[in-house]
């Protein structure tokens, strides 16, 4: 694991581009995290690349995945919420601990 301090900045970028990889992330948030995490575990030489701080405002981005997105539908944004649901079908899956799926009716 390299050291995530600016100063080492060159040196990371040096090893980035030296080095052969079998992934490369863009995007150090919540999804870029996870999807690193994964290819590590499974032996995979992974690096990952952010354009600001690791995790800077995942949580304000990726809320509508665990909350269903319910809000969308407001706006008619049924597609949204349909998306949202599948993808909060797969955080289940992988993460059952993460969230827990409450039953609900919507009144039409």
């Amino acid at each position: 694991m390299q050291s995530l301090s600016s100063y080492e900045r060159q040196n990371q970028f040096n090893r980035l581009t030296q080095e052969e990889w079998d992934v490369l992330v863009i995007g150090g948030g919540i999804t870029g995290s996870g999807i690193a995490l994964d290819a590590a575990s499974r032996g995979m030489k992974t690096a990952v690349v952010e354009m600001q701080d690791y995790a800077a405002g995942t949580s304000s981005r990726s809320t509508k995945l665990v909350h269903g997105g319910l809000r969308y539908l407001k706006q008619f944004e049924v597609k949204m919420v349909a998306e949202v649901g599948k993808e909060r079908e797969i955080v289940y899956e992988n993460g059952p601990h993460v969230t827990t799926p409450e039953w609900m009716m919507l009144p039409f």
